[in-house]
This record gives structure tokens, sequence and C-alpha cells, in this order.
């Protein structure tokens, strides 16, 4: 069979085949991947198909054993699934962890960017900059200055008695630009 050949046989045969593979599966995405794999296998194949008599009947009964041992695969897997029991609790992130995140997330986002991935990515300043597309010197004052925040955010959190975390701008003194009652300092 030429290319030309299996081409048009693959137009006419491959919505047919999909259709009883659907009802085979009864999964009509399940039934295109199977035909279309065996049409892959059938394409190294395909000098000797008109030797062969039945190449949509070899593609069927591959297509089948395919969608079978999916079938199985899936079977197997839900079985080990069902063996292995869940965890009982995952412990969620401790507090260090909750306040870690609360205060990074007071940082401006050049700043927590800066930070995430020097320190928790464990890039270098250069690479840092190379990924944010900011001058190394930048990166540098963004780390710094995101630093210095997150050790004042960080601070406040310790000394509050309830624990919670606060926003930057609510604890203590308002900083430059922002309001007390109703002025602007």
């Amino acid at each position: 069979m030429t290319e030309e050949e299996f081409d048009a046989f693959y137009a006419t045969a491959f919505p047919r085949l999909t259709g009883q593979l659907y009802a085979f599966t009864g999964d009509h995405g399940e039934a295109q991947d199977v035909v279309q794999e065996a049409f892959v296998r059938a394409w190294d194949r395909r000098r000797e198909f008109l030797a062969d008599g039945a190449p949509e009947a070899w593609i069927r009964t591959v297509a089948t054993r395919l969608a079978v041992s999916r079938w199985r695969r899936a079977r197997r897997w839900l079985e080990l699934v069902r063996r292995t029991p869940p965890a009982d609790h995952t412990p969620g992130p401790g507090p260090e962890r909750a306040a870690l995140v609360t205060a990074l997330r007071t940082l401006p986002e050049a700043q927590r960017m800066a930070i995430v991935l020097h320190h928790l990515c464990d890039l270098s300043v250069e690479q840092v900059a190379s990924e944010t597309g900011a001058p190394v010197g930048t990166v540098k004052a963004r780390l710094a200055r995101g630093r210095a925040a997150l050790a004042r955010v960080l601070s406040e959190d310790s000394a509050d008695p309830a624990g919670s975390a606060r926003p930057s701008g609510f604890a203590g003194t308002p900083g430059k630009g922002e309001r007390e009652d109703d002025r602007v300092r």
C-alpha cells in the first residue's frame, strides 16, 4: 500500500473503527486514541497490507487489544491505590512558615519575587537578574529592602501576643504617604 492509498484508507476507516471501538470502550476519546495508535503501528506495515487482504480487521484487532491493555493497566493501578491506605493526617504548614508567607505578601511584588527566587529557589543574584530582566544592582537593592521589610514585619508579629499577622503600615506608626486620621504624612 502506498502512502496515498494508506491516507485514503485512513480517511475512510478511521471514523468507522472509532465508532466500533467507542461501542467497545464506552469512551469516545479512548476509542480515538486506540484507533490512532493502531494506525500508527500499521504505518510501518503499510506495504504488506494489501497482501494481508484485511487491513481494517488488523487495525480493529490491534485497537481492541490496546483498549483492553489500557483497561487492565488502569484496573491494576486502581487496585494498587485501594491497597495503599491514604495518610491519616497530612500536617499543614507550621506557624513559622505561615508567618513567613503572610510577611512575604506584604512586600511589593518586585521585592517578593527577588526574595523568593534568591532565598527559596536558591538562584544567584545574577540568575535572579536574568530571570526578572532587572539589572544586578536593582536586584541587590530589592533583596536588601525586602529583607529589611521582612525583618520588621516578622519582628512585629513575634511581639503581637495574639500571633496574628498584620499587614505593613498598620502596626505602629504609619509610614510616609500613609493615612492617619484622614491626614497624609
